[in-house]
């Protein structure tokens, strides 16, 4: 608060010394005109039931104090509330109050696009896909491209991926794009094919897949790097779209509880975006963008160095690389074969040079490093590249992440605890991955898939997060299958693989302090302490008392980001 006094008196002062040069009335209309200092706004919510990390230990609390934007005190439940006279006293009618909660990797901008696109999450099979993408274009028969996100041939009998066909009975002269639940691949029409100037002759990407039948032909899914082939011929979203798409989604996050999003992989375009909503002071949650090296102008922006908002909306400090594919997909890179696709190990989306080449030249320009890895031969390559170039840089400080860490060699989780490697991960993966993973892995590797209780055995910080999209960015789901392992028809019985499930002081660790140590945040963000930013929900249960398998029914009564009630 007296820094923002000071900058205030300082500019009237400069505004009066101007002014005296020109003209004594002059000087009085200034005067009269110069902006106050703006008043202190203390709050109190009482009536309470708090929990938060304090000193790294667990505690209640029944009330929080806060001023402007930071706590000044959370009230013990054997302290006395010491209300002061000029402080708003707002009832918290006996729910529970939590620090906001941290998402440690999504995706701000395709969630919001797919909050305005088809919807085919939880699909049954291609038929009824193709379905929910004509009831959407019947509703929008203005859309000159139709694109959508969601499907999941795993989840549909025939186990098999979709193919053009079943698009063009419906749509043979409008480009369909919709994105396989992973993001890792693209089901299109034969129209969006025939735009792109794709047919049998098209030759295969590096790191990608052309899903062919046997007379070569393409069948309209594309694998990873192969959908650049598509995207490439896509019109372009402009800035106010991208801003649109990005309030949309912060307000979507806040109402499930969200304060703020560790965002894996943004463009220049998009940081613009961004910063243009920071001027216009329409950021409902806080951000912390992960430059994406695909971005051409991604060395530029590291050029720039890392920067942080003024009010800590906006923080850019790291990158985001893909090493591999989705296991979903099977473009998760192994070390050995699929289990159920012999001959076939993955894709590794850059060869080994040019992957070392990245990851060297981010670190050295001051930047942590968080690469996508999921199969257990992409992350040992990342390891190995990690452990080389941090020697080199000497950033071992920067706190370097692996994103998803989803299947690893037992080796490596030792690795992990030796560099100080973040593992930043998502636990709704595993209840969502249950029914194929086995199948992928065979039942050796599953034992150092999603094992999340092994890594914090050797001491590694897990930085939780949902890969929104992908899975649903609801924060009480990743909750609730850290705890259970489990989906929320609460199987298998008894957890899958349950000797993996953490502790709820854990899982709740993972979702406030330590998302926030991944992001060098934990001074201001992550607990309700005091001199730290007064981010926090109200809920309607408490989590720490009810029974596992009902978490994720918690409902968010209200967030508040900066000490301001965000409305939804």
């Amino acid at each position: 608060m007296l820094t923002k006094t000071i900058t205030t008196m300082t500019y009237s002062f400069r505004s009066v010394n101007t002014a005296l040069a020109l003209s004594l009335p002059l000087v009085l209309t200034l005067s009269t005109l110069s902006p106050l200092p703006a008043l202190a706004e203390t709050t109190i919510i009482k009536n309470v039931k708090g929990y938060t990390f304090t000193d790294g230990e667990l505690m209640t609390f029944k009330a929080l104090k806060f001023t402007d934007d930071k706590v000044d005190r959370i009230y013990k439940l054997t302290d006395q509330i010491d209300s002061a006279s000029d402080a708003t006293v707002i009832d918290g009618k006996g729910r529970v109050m939590l620090p906001g909660l941290i998402d440690a990797h999504g995706h701000v901008l395709s969630y919001g696009l797919s909050l305005m696109r088809v919807d085919l999450m939880g699909s049954p099979s291609e038929q009824d896909s193709v379905a929910r993408v004509k009831d959407f274009a019947q509703k929008n028969s203005d859309s000159k491209w139709i694109q959508g996100r969601g499907w999941n041939q795993v989840q549909w009998p025939s186990n098999a991926f979709p193919t053009a066909a079943s698009l063009d009975k419906v749509f043979p002269d409008t480009p369909v794009v919709l994105s396989r639940v992973d993001g890792h691949a693209l089901w299109v029409n034969s129209k969006a094919m025939a735009v792109a100037g794709i047919d049998s002759t098209t030759k295969e990407v590096d790191g990608g897949q052309i899903i062919r039948d046997k007379n070569n032909q393409p069948t309209g899914v594309f694998v990873d790097n192969a959908m650049d082939l598509i995207f490439k011929s896509m019109p372009a979203l402009s800035q106010q779209d991208m801003e649109v798409a990005l309030e949309k989604s912060m307000r979507s996050l806040a109402s499930m509880g969200l304060t703020s999003v560790h965002d894996a992989g943004i463009s220049k375009q998009n940081i613009a975006a961004y910063q243009s909503l920071i001027k216009k002071q329409s950021m409902p949650i806080r951000i912390n963008a992960m430059v994406d090296v695909m971005d051409s102008n991604w060395k530029a922006t590291l050029a720039k160095g890392t920067s942080l908002s003024d009010d800590k909306k906006l923080q850019i400090n790291s990158v985001k690389i893909s090493a591999d594919g989705a296991l979903g997909s099977r473009g998760a890179a192994l070390i050995e074969d699929y289990s159920d696709m012999p001959h076939h190990r993955g894709l590794l989306l850059h060869d080994d040079k040019t992957l070392g080449n990245i990851i060297h030249h981010a670190m050295q320009a001051g930047f942590q490093v968080n690469t996508h890895a999921i199969g257990d031969n992409a992350n040992k390559i990342v390891l190995d590249h990690y452990q080389n170039a941090i020697a080199k840089t000497q950033s071992r400080d920067l706190r370097h992440r692996v994103e998803h860490a989803q299947v690893l060699q037992m080796s490596d989780i030792e690795r992990f605890a030796e560099m100080d490697i973040i593992a930043s991960m998502q636990a709704t993966h595993a209840t969502s991955d249950k029914n194929m993973a086995e199948d992928r892995l065979g039942s050796e590797r599953i034992k150092g898939a999603y094992a999340w209780k092994t890594l914090l055995n050797k001491q590694v910080i897990i930085a939780a997060g949902s890969d929104f999209p992908v899975e649903s960015p609801n924060p009480f789901f990743g909750l609730h299958a850290s705890l259970t392992r489990q989906d929320k028809q609460n199987l298998p019985k008894g957890g899958w693989y349950p000797e993996q499930a953490m502790s709820m002081a854990q899982a709740f660790k993972s979702f406030t302090l330590d998302a926030a140590y991944a992001g060098h945040q934990e001074s201001y963000l992550g607990s309700l302490e005091p001199e730290k930013q007064a981010d926090f929900i109200l809920v309607d249960q408490d989590i720490f008392a009810i029974p596992g398998k009902d978490i994720w029914k918690t409902q968010v009564h209200q967030t508040w980001v900066g000490g301001k009630k965000v409305e939804f």
